[in-house]
């Protein structure tokens, strides 16, 4: 698979997920990072957004609940490029029963080399970062390459 440059913008588009026995972490550590989060555009899964835009009075564009698909959506607004960051508190202790679509939704992140945080101190080092606040670049998949590729091939 071959790589290209694609930028990411100064102001970021932050997915925020947590896992139910986390998402009291993860609205606790928006409130303490709420003056940084407000400058950029959130959204989440459905329960998780729903709750930190109660807690928070950010607006969050909310996608489905977890479990109903809403990991599966996220993963594909990562694929579209509508996606900067990740921040998922899940639950290291407890079984999920839709654990597949959350491996899932990590391999997208790692496909699409997008930065993921997965607790509060990897969280806070991302958000505390000088790249925050202003474009820079990342190597993706070249997708359009790949299907280039592919062209010439015969599918039975």
């Amino acid at each position: 698979m071959n790589f290209i440059d694609q930028p990411i913008a100064a102001q970021k588009r932050i997915a925020l997920v947590a896992h139910d026995n986390r998402k009291a972490s993860l609205i606790d550590w928006c409130l303490q990072h709420r003056s940084v989060l407000e400058q950029h555009q959130l959204l989440g899964t459905g329960t998780t957004g729903t709750q930190i835009e109660a807690a928070t009075g950010m607006a969050v564009e909310k996608l489905f609940s977890g479990p109903m698909g809403g990991d599966q959506q996220l993963g594909a607004r990562i694929c579209q490029g509508e996606v900067d960051i990740l921040v998922f508190f899940w639950d290291p202790f407890e079984p999920m029963p839709h654990d597949p679509d959350v491996k899932a939704l990590l391999r997208i992140a790692a496909v699409w080399n997008i930065p993921v945080a997965c607790n509060a101190s990897s969280a806070d080092m991302m958000i505390h970062s000088a790249l925050m606040t202003r474009s820079f670049s990342r190597q993706v998949p070249d997708y359009q390459g790949y299907l280039a590729e592919r062209k010439g091939e015969i599918v039975v």
